[in-house]
């Protein structure tokens, strides 16, 4: 009786350890679970992204072609002008002066002129007499070339004279005009973005001029000037459709249209971009110069495609290695990879289940894709596709897929985190790809 019941004592011991293995691996075996979704359909827009800013499409820095006080001014920030509007006016008295002193200097270089044509005149008429006399023998041949030379000599001043009075008339001209220059007018109908100076002022007009105020043509039209990567340029056309953001209305979507991709490239920091010209409409005026605009540029977009996650592209099982056509085709050359190439097309075959999209997609247009479908055992099964579009969220489907079908996406997180601390077999143990190690006879 005593062998009898220890008999009995280990089977029940056995027993036990067989129940709590068996409940420890159904536990292990429920928590592995795969996240999947829906191969759905919706709208997929391939897009550029960048950053840019608002600027209104004409901008004139208004400034002063000569140095002076500000006496007046006729706009502040925001005033709306209109073309050839006086905007502001210099202390005039200096060139008033200037002004009258160059018409002082041109009335005194008319009155030399008459009388170096005074003085032409009568050394002519000596020379004439001179001359007559000459042919008569009645006088000396010395005060003929006298006479001739204070004739030349008279001419000669004359053309000097009216020289200078050309040269004084031009003095004059330069002084109405900086006198003309001491009233500053808008160049442009428009928005005074910036005022710069104040009454009292003086403003210094040496090598450049000075910019008084800035002044923006009409703001109902604006434009984003983005930086593009050089990476994405490539994509960018005249006449795509824009959408952006910026931080004053975060809930507010603008649009907008690219109107140049200019040729000039710019280099910081070892990162080549390119300015891209986007129109934008304003007839609200929300939108304000300078400020920064995130920028989508729609290079395509499609409406209505089957599609699914990006996630379920990135996927993949434990252990699961994806075997190229080059492979493939050398798995003939040795019995090990005759085996590994029976394994993929076993793997294919369960993937496959009966069903036509398990197969590699004919060729054409788009990109050959990967995913994982469950099977009928709950396993994840490769499927080949053929993907269009993707906005970074979801890839466009073109073949290999239907409506509905349900793709692996991750593994959910393991329920029963008692049972997962427990010591028990590895994750792959459940995962079709994961190499299986070999299991001990039973004696």
């Amino acid at each position: 009786m005593g062998k009898r019941a220890r008999l009995l004592t280990v089977i029940g011991a056995v027993a036990l350890v067989l129940g709590l293995s068996l409940l420890v691996f159904g536990n292990r075996r429920s928590s592995s679970r795969y996240a999947v979704a829906a191969a759905d359909r919706g709208d997929i827009s391939d897009v550029v992204g960048a950053t840019g800013v608002l600027q209104a499409v004409t901008t004139v820095q208004v400034g002063s072609q000569v140095s002076g006080t500000i006496q007046s001014l006729f706009a502040d920030f925001n005033s709306t002008v209109k073309k050839d509007q006086v905007v502001a006016r210099l202390d005039p008295a200096l060139f008033e002066a200037r002004l009258a002193q160059a018409q002082a200097n041109l009335a005194a270089a008319r009155a030399n002129v008459e009388r170096s044509q005074a003085a032409v005149d009568d050394a002519r008429q000596k020379y004439e007499r001179a001359k007559e006399l000459a042919g008569q023998n009645l006088l000396p041949q010395s005060d003929l070339e006298s006479a001739k030379a204070t004739f030349d000599g008279a001419v000669a001043q004359d053309r000097a004279n009216r020289s200078a009075v050309a040269q004084a008339d031009a003095s004059v001209n330069q002084a109405r005009l900086d006198l003309e220059h001491t009233v500053i007018q808008a160049p442009i109908d428009g928005v005074v973005l910036a005022r710069n100076v104040d009454v009292g002022q003086t403003v210094a007009a040496s090598l450049q001029a000075p910019t008084l105020f800035v002044i923006a043509n009409d703001l109902t039209q604006m434009e984003v000037n983005a930086s593009i990567d050089e990476a994405d340029i490539g994509r960018v056309r005249a006449g795509q459709p824009v959408s952006f953001r910026v931080d004053a209305f975060p809930d507010a979507i603008f649009a907008g249209t690219v109107k140049q991709v200019r040729l000039q490239p710019i280099t910081s920091q070892n990162v080549v971009t390119y300015n891209t010209i986007i129109g934008v409409e304003n007839p609200g005026q929300r939108l304000m110069p300078g400020m920064t605009a995130t920028v989508s540029v729609i290079v395509d977009s499609r409406s209505d495609v089957l599609r699914v996650p990006a996630a379920a592209l990135r996927f993949r099982p434990e252990g699961f290695q994806e075997r190229t056509g080059a492979r493939a085709g050398a798995a003939g050359r040795g019995g090990a990879q005759e085996r590994d190439g029976a394994t993929a097309r076993d793997a294919t075959a369960r993937g496959s289940g009966g069903r036509e999209g398990a197969a590699p997609p004919a060729k054409g247009p788009g990109r050959s894709g990967l995913v994982f479908v469950l099977g009928d055992d709950g396993r994840p099964q490769p499927t080949r596709v053929r993907l269009g579009l993707s906005d970074g969220q979801h890839a466009e489907v073109l073949e290999g897929l239907t409506e509905g079908t349900q793709v692996v996406t991750g593994l959910e997180a393991q329920a029963g985190s008692r049972a997962a601390s427990r010591p028990g077999p590895s994750p792959s143990a459940n995962n079709p790809f994961a190499p299986q190690r070999p299991q001990p006879r039973a004696r």
